[in-house]
């Protein structure tokens, strides 16, 4: 008879916690920790722009008018990527803007979220005349083109930050009822919520305590694509004068302002272009790998 060692037999390996298991399906996809990367880096640069931008982002050089970057001729280590047409450096400019898209994009997913949430979960788990009234209005709020809506809102209440950013939220809204109704709808109708009205549940317990719960891998995906989206959406209001107004730091402002110059002085179209570009594109990266990370039928 042979007596196994039970020295040497291999250990079974320790689960991993949840936060675990995320960061190991987060991290197979590296465009998406480029994109968390990235996003880091532009909320540190935002936080502490007070202390680490060159100038203020309002002061004007009066001798330095569309002074070009370092590493061209006439360029000077005092503005690093040039100035504008008025004299303000253009990287200060860029720090101080990041800190007002990123407040916005919060500002924007996070209101949205909220409701889109509770209008979604009323709408899936009453069903009925509610159902069908709050659906009928996503649908015609979807039918119009969203950057036209939010400009109509704008036009109405009058260009500025707050107004933009409501409007954005407004325009937002319709995506995150109808993906929260249509998770509710399949959550409805499990086990767990039919034993849950067995033991005397009222209607606001399994809302939000037991089924919103389980609706919440695919809103925190749709929420980092929403980010980038209200960032994009809040640089074209500006562009078109109906979000920040000058002389407020703002990437789609500061296109607006120097549009006049794109062929003489590059630099003042193209650094504020990419850091929409890239900021836009780091939020999608990362959206992409929340999903892989969030939804189980990804996982291997």
């Amino acid at each position: 008879m042979t007596v196994i060692d039970p020295g040497s037999v291999p250990a079974a390996p320790k689960p991993m916690t949840p936060v675990q298991e995320f960061w190991h399906y987060f991290k197979r996809n590296k465009g998406a920790v480029a994109g968390l990367v990235y996003v880091v880096i532009v909320f540190l640069v935002a936080i502490f722009a007070n202390f680490i931008a060159p100038h203020a982002p309002s002061e004007q050089f009066r001798d330095a008018l569309l002074h070009p970057p370092v590493w061209q001729d006439g360029g000077s280590w005092q503005y690093i990527l040039g100035t504008d047409d008025v004299g303000r450096d253009v990287l200060t400019r860029l720090m101080y803007g990041a800190r007002l898209s990123l407040l916005v994009g919060c500002l924007v997913v996070v209101l949205s979220l909220i409701l889109g949430v509770i209008f979604g979960l009323i709408a899936g788990y009453v069903g009925g005349v509610t159902d069908a009234i709050i659906m009928r209005l996503v649908d015609i709020m979807l039918a119009l083109p969203s950057l036209l809506l939010a400009l109509v809102l704008v036009a109405i209440f009058g260009p500025s930050i707050v107004n933009a950013s409501i409007a954005l939220t407004f325009v937002a809204l319709p995506h995150y009822i109808r993906l929260t109704r249509a998770a509710v709808l399949v959550e409805v109708n499990r086990d767990y919520v039919t034993a849950s009205n067995v033991a005397g549940a009222g209607a606001m317990r399994q809302m939000f305590i037991n089924i919103l719960p389980n609706c919440l891998a695919p809103l925190i995906v749709q929420a980092s694509l929403g980010f980038s989206n209200a960032i994009l959406d809040m640089a074209a209001l500006g562009f078109l004068g109906m979000g920040a107004q000058p002389p407020t730091p703002e990437w789609g402002t500061m296109l607006s302002d120097v549009l006049q110059y794109a062929q003489s002085a590059w630099w003042v179209v193209t650094f504020p272009g990419l850091a929409i570009l890239l900021t836009v594109l780091a939020f999608n990266l990362m959206g992409d790998g929340l999903r892989d990370a969030l939804d189980p039928k990804l996982k291997q």
